[in-house]
């Protein structure tokens, strides 16, 4: 529940992070979409970030670690809008309360990702703690 809880707390971050960054860039004259875009990408990268360092305790940074991360919040991101537009458009739920029901489920789903595929120890890592006595 720890880890669940902080993961929870760098979601928060990086969508303030990337609120924050998204007004900045649209009053400053940049295009709407450029700036969503932009503003993902840093709040993907702070959570990348803080998740490996923080929640997970997972090491240094790889670029492979941060591809499966970013494969893990598109795929989050399907979800999310799947489930979303199934709820509004099929079954006439209101965007607001549809996106409340769905938070959690891509949330748990994608921590769960996150644990056991981008920041799993190296299985020699696991084999080793495993024999150590406690």
């Amino acid at each position: 529940m720890r880890q669940f809880a902080r993961f929870c707390v760098v979601g928060a971050s990086n969508t303030a992070l990337s609120f924050v960054v998204f007004a900045l860039a649209v009053s400053a004259g940049a295009p709407y979409l450029a700036a969503s875009c932009a503003a993902f990408a840093l709040g993907a990268l702070n959570g990348y970030s803080l998740n490996r360092a923080w929640t997970f305790r997972a090491g240094a940074f790889t670029l492979p670690g941060l591809a499966r991360y970013g494969l893990v919040q598109a795929g989050g991101l399907a979800l999310n809008l799947g489930l979303l537009a199934l709820l509004v458009e099929q079954l006439h739920v209101w965007s607001i309360p549809a996106q409340a029901l769905v938070l959690p489920v891509v949330s748990v789903m994608t921590f769960a990702a996150n644990r056991r595929w981008v920041f799993a120890s190296p299985p020699e890592k696991l084999t080793r703690s495993l024999q150590q006595p406690v």
